[in-house]
C-alpha cells in the first residue's frame, strides 16, 4: 500500500471523494509544499550571508535549486500517470515553463524593492523583512506555482499523446504502478 492510499484510508468518506477526484492537484500541492520550504530556506540563508545586497538574484537561485527538486518530485509522483512524451523533451519543457515561472516568483520582489522602495534606508528593517516574505514568498510563489499547474498539465504532462496534438476527446485511464 503506498503513502497516498495509507492517508486515503484515513480520511473521512466525505471528504475521501473529493481527495480522489483532486488527488494530482494535492499531490502537486505537497511537492509545492516541499519546495516552498527548500526555496525558503534557501533564499534566506542566501540573502542574509552572501547575497545580502542582491536579494533578487538569492531568489531566483532558491527557485532554481527548488525547481530542480520539483521536477523530480512531480515527475516521479504527482505526475506520474501522465506523459507520454521522450525524457528529455518533457525535461526540456519543464525547466523551460519553469523559467518563466522564476520571472513571476522574483517579479514581485523585484517591484517590492526597487520600484516601491521597500528596503533600507527607504524603510525600517522590518518593514523590509515583511515585504520580502510577503513579495517574494507568497505573492511570487502563488503566481508561479498558478502559471506552473496550468503549464505542467497542457504542455508538459499532458493526458497523452493525442491530446498533445490538440485532440481533446481522449479519455485517459490511470497506469498501475507496475505499468
Amino acid at each position: 500500500m503506498s503513502v497516498v492510499d495509507s492517508v486515503l484510508t484515513r480520511i473521512p468518506q466525505t471528504y475521501h471523494d473529493v481527495a480522489i477526484r483532486y488527488r494530482e492537484l494535492l499531490k502537486f500541492g505537497a511537492v509545492g509544499a516541499i519546495t516552498f520550504f527548500i526555496d525558503t530556506a534557501i533564499f534566506y540563508a542566501l540573502k542574509w550571508t552572501v547575497l545580502v545586497p542582491k536579494p533578487v538574484t538569492a531568489k531566483v537561485f532558491a527557485v532554481l535549486v527548488a525547481t530542480i527538486v520539483s521536477y523530480i518530485l512531480n515527475r516521479e509522483w504527482a505526475f506520474r500517470t501522465r506523459g507520454g512524451r521522450e525524457r528529455h523533451h518533457e525535461a526540456s519543457l519543464y525547466f523551460l515553463v519553469s523559467g518563466i515561472a522564476v520571472g513571476l516568483y522574483a517579479a514581485p520582489l523585484w517591484i517590492s524593492r526597487y520600484v516601491l522602495h521597500l528596503q533600507t534606508p527607504y524603510t525600517g528593517r522590518l518593514v523590509q523583512e515583511i515585504a520580502d516574505f510577503t513579495s517574494g514568498q507568497i505573492i511570487g510563489l502563488l503566481l508561479g506555482m498558478a502559471f506552473r499547474w496550468w503549464a505542467f498539465r497542457r504542455w508538459v504532462f499532458p493526458d497523452d499523446a493525442r491530446q498533445q496534438r490538440g485532440d481533446s476527446r481522449t479519455v485517459r485511464t490511470e497506469r498501475t504502478p507496475a505499468g
